[in-house]
């Protein structure tokens, strides 16, 4: 950590936090939802050093405040046991664009409805195009949910963590090792649900379901696997 770097940002926060090692305090709530802006624009925009400070500072701040990723698993299997009400849906948000002030307006209306349990997603295809990585993403998440007063976890997925048939008909072992790639940056920044999508590889041409199916179903299996072998010690990823 650059102490120097450290203390500029913590500076132009103007107190709202405090810093004593790895540990950060909110120190004056208020103050950070004001400055909070200025952070998430140096986690996106600036570089190297000064943007990893702004994203670990962001999700330190979120965790003092309760915000924070989480597998929806656990709550789907409870309503499938009849624990929890079948009376709402869980939406999922595409978010691509605009993402910290798009998710501010659904923070906001979230708390105005009181909703806990909303899917905010991004797809392969769309980390690539707007060239958001996945800590870009959930540092951008965390700072709406902070600057809305937003409380609890924070259900982000990877939507379609997709092969390319094109791709894979190349070099399978490249784009099974893409695709693994992404898997392990993206829950080390806090996706936690995850949709795997290896139905480009079905192969219509054989005459059985079976052998139509085979490279799907094996492949799919393999990255669920893989997924169970990285994921947090405590966190059970949700695959889709």
């Amino acid at each position: 950590m650059t102490t120097s770097s450290l203390e500029l940002l913590l500076g132009q926060l103007d107190g709202a936090l405090q810093v004593e090692g790895e540990r950060v305090t909110v120190a004056n709530e208020a103050k950070l939802r004001e400055k909070i802006d200025h952070l998430i624009h140096e986690a996106v925009f600036a570089e190297g050093v000064e943007r990893e400070l702004a994203r670990w500072l962001i999700w330190e701040a979120g965790q003092a405040l309760n915000i924070y990723p989480a597998s929806i698993h656990e709550l789907y299997l409870a309503i499938g046991r009849g624990e929890a009400p079948q009376t709402f849906t869980v939406p999922a948000m595409n978010i691509r664009g605009m993402n910290f002030n798009t998710s501010r307006a659904a923070f906001r209306a979230a708390n105005k409805l009181n909703v806990g349990a909303m899917l905010f997603e991004i797809a392969r295809s769309e980390i690539g195009y707007t060239d958001q990585r996945p800590s870009e993403y959930v540092a951008a998440l965390i700072a709406a949910a902070i600057k809305e007063g937003y409380r609890g976890p924070l259900f982000v997925q990877g939507d379609h963590f997709q092969l390319s048939l094109k791709n894979y008909t190349s070099d399978a072992h490249k784009e099974v090792n893409a695709v693994k790639e992404l898997m392990k940056e993206a829950i080390d920044a806090g996706f936690y649900n995850i949709d795997i999508d290896t139905s480009t590889l079905v192969d219509l041409g054989p005459e059985t379901l079976d052998e139509q199916q085979r490279i799907n179903y094996e492949l799919c299996g393999q990255l669920t696997e893989y997924v169970r072998e990285i994921e947090p010690e405590g966190v059970t990823v949700s695959l889709g």
